[in-house]
C-alpha cells in the first residue's frame, strides 16, 4: 500500500495566509523578539479576555515557567495526573519538586477533586490541573480546594485550546492556564505555547524568565534573575496568527469530524465512543476505547495493515520507563488510570478529514474487531510503541 493510501493521525492546515506572515517576518528581517510575538500575545488575550499572554516556545516550557515563578522547588510536591502527556509531570520535576499523581474519572479521564483532596500531604505546595483530550476537568471544584488549602494552581489546558467550562473561558479562573501548538493540536506553531493570566507581576515573571531572566525594563543584557531560553520566534507567532484568524472554522471542522466519528461508533461492537458531557469538549483527539477483551496493540496492528494510522494513546506517567526505574512507581497504583490507558486508541482526526475517511476508518476498526474475536491471524506487533 503505498504512503498516499494511508490515512494519518493528524494533519495540519497550512495554507497562503500562513507563508503570507511568514514571509512578512522573513522580510522584515526582525526574527525573534519583534513585533509578530507581540500580536499574537494581543490576539489571544483578546480572545480569551484575560490581562495578559506570554508566548512561549511549547506548552511545557508555559507550564515549567508557571511552577518556576510560583516558588515550587525541591521538598515541595505537586498533585497532578497520570493520564497525560509526560510533560505534565515532567515539568514538576524540573523544578525539584515531587509530583502525585491523583486517580481519574472513568468517564472524563480528568482528576476527580476527590482524589486531589485526598492527595494533599503537608509538603503540597500545587496542584497541576490536565484538560484531557480537549475536556475541561472539574475546575471550580478544584479552586475551591486550592484556596481551603492554600495552594498555588496551574492549568495544563495544552489539550483544550480555546476551551470552556460552563461558557467560562480557561485562564479566566485566577490562575495561569498554557495552551499547547504542536502540530497536531486544533491551532498549531510548529512549536510553541501562550501562557494565559490577569496577574500583572506573574505576567512580568513570565516575560523575563522565558527570555534567559532578562531585566522587566527590558534593558538590553541585563539579567535581573535566572531565566531559560523559552521564547517564541516570529517566524512561530507568524503561523499561529493566521491560524488565529480561522480558529472558529478549524473548531468546527473538528467537531464536525467528531460528530460523525460519534455516529458511527455507536454501532461498532467492541468500542466506546468518547464522553460527551455536560461541558464542551474542544476536540483535540479522537481516541475512544476499546472493549477490555480486545488486544490493543493486534487491533493497532491490524488497522495499520489497512492503511489507518492508530496509535495507544495515552501511557500512564507513572508507568513510563524512567518514572518505575528513578522514581518506584508500579503498576496498580491508580487502577482507574490504567484501565483507560490501556484500552484508549488514537485514530486519525484532523480538520480536513472527509467523511469517507472517517467511514474507511469506523470500517477498519469494525473488521479489526471482528477478525481478532475470531481468532483470524493479524499483523502481530504492527501497532506496538
Amino acid at each position: 500500500m503505498s504512503a498516499d493510501e494511508v490515512i494519518p493521525l493528524a494533519r495540519p492546515v497550512i495554507g497562503d495566509r500562513e507563508r503570507e506572515l511568514v514571509d512578512e517576518v522573513l522580510r522584515s528581517r526582525q526574527l525573534s523578539l519583534g513585533p509578530m510575538v507581540t500580536r499574537f500575545e494581543e490576539m489571544w488575550a483578546e480572545r480569551i479576555g484575560t490581562r495578559h499572554a506570554v508566548a512561549c516556545s511549547s506548552g511545557t516550557a508555559g507550564l515549567h515557567c508557571c511552577l518556576h515563578a510560583l516558588g515550587i522547588g525541591p521538598g515541595d510536591e505537586v498533585i497532578t495526573s497520570s493520564f497525560s502527556f509526560v510533560a505534565s509531570a515532567n515539568v514538576i520535576l524540573y523544578t525539584g519538586a515531587t509530583p502525585v499523581f491523583a486517580e481519574v474519572d472513568p468517564l472524563t479521564f480528568n482528576m476527580t477533586p476527590e482524589a486531589v483532596e485526598a492527595a494533599i500531604t503537608p509538603r503540597t505546595r500545587a496542584i497541576l490541573i490536565v484538560d484531557i483530550f480537549g475536556y475541561p476537568a472539574e475546575i471550580p471544584a478544584l479552586v475551591d480546594i486550592a484556596h481551603r488549602h492554600g495552594l498555588a494552581l496551574v492549568e495544563d489546558a495544552c489539550q483544550s485550546i480555546d476551551g470552556d467550562y460552563d461558557g467560562r473561558n480557561l485562564g479566566t479562573f485566577g490562575h495561569p492556564a498554557v495552551y499547547g501548538f504542536y502540530a497536531n493540536k486544533q491551532l498549531t506553531t510548529a512549536e510553541g505555547g501562550v501562557v494565559l493570566t490577569d496577574d500583572p507581576d506573574l505576567y512580568r515573571r513570565l516575560k523575563s524568565l522565558t527570555n534567559q531572566g532578562r531585566s522587566d525594563d527590558g534593558a538590553w543584557l541585563v539579567h535581573s534573575r535566572l531565566g531559560f531560553n523559552y521564547r517564541l520566534s516570529d517566524v512561530h507567532a507568524a503561523i499561529g496568527v493566521a491560524q488565529l484568524e480561522r480558529l472558529e472554522w478549524m473548531q468546527d471542522a473538528r467537531a464536525r469530524i467528531a460528530g460523525l466519528y460519534q455516529d458511527r461508533m455507536a454501532s461498532v461492537e467492541g468500542v466506546t465512543p468518547m464522553y460527551e458531557g455536560p461541558q464542551r469538549r474542544s476536540w483535540f483527539v479522537y481516541a475512544p476505547r476499546l472493549d477490555t477483551d480486545l488486544d490493543r496493540d493486534l487491533i493497532i496492528g491490524r488497522l495499520e495493515a489497512d492503511g489507518v494510522s492508530a496509535k495507544p494513546y495515552l501511557p500512564c506517567i507513572h508507568l513510563q520507563p524512567y518514572y518505575r526505574e528513578d522514581r518506584g512507581h508500579r503498576p496498580g497504583e491508580l487502577p482507574v488510570t490504567e484501565a483507560i490507558s490501556a484500552s484508549t486508541v488514537a485514530l486519525p482526526f484532523f480538520c480536513e478529514m472527509t467523511e469517507e475517511q472517517v467511514d474507511r476508518v469506523c470500517d477498519a476498526v469494525d473488521r479489526a474487531i471482528r477478525a481478532e474475536r475470531a481468532g483470524v491471524p493479524g499483523a502481530v506487533g504492527v501497532g506496538r510503541a
